[in-house]
């Protein structure tokens, strides 16, 4: 460091502890907070509370379809009037569970506490940044999804009951309140509370994205990136561009039930009663839904995939495979996802040819998806590999996005796809390779990154436990699902006993509920798990992995500005792992090439000289010190 540098630095330091060190309220230092990291944990202790709703109301539901006959009355203290007298759940508070099922799931869960979690956590400390490039706008995003989550909460207390349309909410069911119960007040605080939370992921997403063009510390040039920070930032594009479309149904939507626009309507009757609403198409309302709705697939998986991708490395003591492969693919599945939304209606009527189109595009999808199955495959493949939690949920979720695309390709074929549509076996299919194979990189994010978020570590036993539990009992829940959904199984129906046809499934129908029931109850081995190791875990190492990504030289708990001191450079890429005659089977990013002379590459010698170059690069006072 120069003279002039260093008097600059103890300038920066004095106004720091002349004007940024008063004393933060509880408020502002926990609530109404601008630090990232705190940002980062109450979306993921949101995700979790609204987790334990979601996948409750499945387990009601799941006990409906494989106990039709059992008495719910032990259910009526939590649900009211939704259990009759004679210990029945209501069907159309049925549908509602459904409905309010997959939209916590989809959006609440895997969307705000997956994405919303790691961007936030991960961002600043992978790239070397004090914060993210607006605080204030953060802290927005976080408590407009804080708002959305009050107003669907507040939804399941109507008389009438929260929406019941499945999550999809097609019109014209949506967009008559008179249509049904579930029709009523509970769609439309549903759609408000869509309204918010598209606020808060666009407000997310600008943020990510400038904060990773603008705030790299230095040397961390665009291919020294970790994979998952490559994610987060494909991921913030996807959703900046597809968030608007979701938006723009919800509003056309609400002008429809409310504004006496035709948008969607035409030609409907109620009761023998014509309505006036003529020249709308609820097809119209389609296409704008999956314009979202396939990406949103992406926007839940790909930070998974980015998770996985560094704990795989990490704890296979190898570098990733393929590390530009890697990149391409994402890349890849992200400009796809915009071109196959229709294949989502190929039972609407469409023209057989731009039928053929979407599924031909849908079929070359499975390409950058094998691209990144098989790299995976190859950096496990005779590694050193350390069976942490976070690394057994990362090869769960390989082994579930293998298994569940592979179903995908044959949904993706228009003559299967419009036997199988709205089956049991496109619920099977969805649930593995979005669903829980998302939810297994949620787990594996908070396993891995719990020691740098609390400065403790979970228990490596139930974290074990947790996963052969849920990972067994995912495989029983959905893959006798595929076989009864090619039997016929219907989605959404309250009951199957008033058909001949699935008597003979009903044992099977069973055991997919008591496996349900077996897997919901491993979930609280994590949350004992997670909530007591925030007070009473075994105190954290500095790098309890042995990692490259900076997070892991920021102190242990790191406090509102990351590093205390100046902000580590880059020298080198985040996958040096077990290389030929190094001292440790890790090198860190920071660790320049002229400290490493015994395992330097040829190429990598020549690199040296450019250290000087980084170290004075000066692009942003926040390299020096803490503001």
């Amino acid at each position: 460091m120069s003279a002039i540098e260093g008097l600059e630095t103890a300038h920066h330091h004095a106004d720091e502890h002349d004007h940024h060190h008063e004393a933060q309220s509880f408020w502002q230092k926990y609530i109404f907070c601008e630090d990232h990291k705190v940002i980062a944990k109450q979306y993921l202790i949101t995700g979790i509370l609204w987790a334990i709703i979601g996948i409750t109301m499945s387990v009601i539901f799941r006990i409906q379809l494989g106990l039709p006959d059992s008495n719910l009355s032990w259910l009526k203290p939590v649900l009211g009037g939704w259990i009759s007298d004679a210990g029945k759940l209501d069907p159309n508070f049925y549908l509602a569970l459904v409905t309010m099922h997959g939209t916590i799931m989809v959006f609440f869960v895997l969307t705000a506490g997956l994405s919303g979690t790691f961007s936030n956590f991960l961002i600043p400390l992978q790239i070397g940044a004090r914060d993210m490039a607006s605080g204030f706008m953060n802290m927005l995003s976080y408590w407009f999804f804080f708002l959305a989550s009050v107003i669907m909460f507040a939804s399941l207390f109507l008389q009438q009951g929260p929406a019941a349309g499945g999550w999809v909410i097609y019109p014209p069911l949506s967009a008559l309140p008179q249509a049904h119960p579930g029709s009523g007040m509970g769609m439309t605080l549903w759609l408000a509370s869509m309204a918010f939370f598209i606020v808060s992921q666009l407000l997310g997403g600008i943020n990510y994205i400038t904060t990773v063009i603008n705030l790299r510390t230095r040397g961390m040039s665009f291919d020294r990136l970790p994979l998952t920070i490559w994610s987060f930032l494909i991921t913030a594009v996807l959703g900046l561009i597809s968030f608007p479309v979701l938006l723009s149904s919800v509003l056309l939507l609400i002008f429809d039930r409310h504004f006496g626009t035709s948008f969607y309507l035409s030609d409907i009757y109620i009761n023998g009663e014509a309505l006036p609403n003529v020249g709308g198409s609820p097809i119209l309302f389609q296409h704008l839904f999956w314009f979202l709705g396939h990406p949103e697939v992406y926007i839940v998986l790909l930070p998974a995939l980015g998770i996985t991708s560094e704990v795989i490395a990490t704890n296979s003591r190898k570098p990733i495979f393929g590390y530009r492969a890697m990149i391409a693919s994402m890349l890849g599945i992200a400009f796809l996802a915009f071109i196959v939304w229709a294949h989502h209606m190929f039972v609407t009527g469409m023209n057989p040819f731009l039928g053929s189109v979407f599924m031909f595009l849908t079929l070359i999808i499975a390409v950058p998806s094998a691209v990144k199955g098989f790299n995976y495959i190859t950096t496990l493949w005779k590694g050193n590999i350390v069976f942490t939690p976070g690394m057994l949920f990362s090869i769960g979720l390989v082994s579930l996005f293998v298994s569940g695309g592979l179903t995908g390709i044959i949904l993706g074929n228009s003559a299967l796809d419009i036997q199988l549509h709205d089956t049991y076996f496109v619920v099977a299919h969805f649930h593995l390779v979005m669903g829980a194979a998302s939810a297994f990189g949620l787990f594996a994010g908070v396993y891995h990154w719990f020691p740098k978020m609390f400065g403790r570590m979970m228990n490596t036993t139930l974290g074990q436990i947790h996963f052969w539990m849920t990972f067994i009992g995912i495989y029983l829940v959905f893959i006798p699902m595929h076989y009864v959904g090619i039997a016929g199984f219907p989605r959404r129906y309250y009951q199957f006993t008033s058909y001949d046809f699935t008597h003979k499934f009903m044992d099977m129908n069973m055991f997919i509920s008591v496996a349900a029931i077996f897997t919901f109850l491993a979930q609280f081995i994590f949350l004992w798990n997670f909530f007591y190791s925030i007070f009473k875990g075994r105190k954290a190492p500095q790098n309890p992995w042995r990692s490259n990504t900076l997070e892991w030289t920021a102190p242990i708990i790191p406090g509102h500005g990351n590093w205390e001191g100046e902000i580590p450079a880059v020298y080198r890429w985040s996958y040096d792992y077990s290389k030929p005659g190094a001292k440790e089977d890790f090198i860190p990013q920071n660790i320049p090439y002229s400290q490493t002379p015994e395992s330097n590459f040829p190429h990598e010698n020549e690199l040296i000289a450019t250290e000087k170059v980084i170290e004075s690069q000066n692009f942003n006072d926040q390299f020096k010190t803490h503001h």
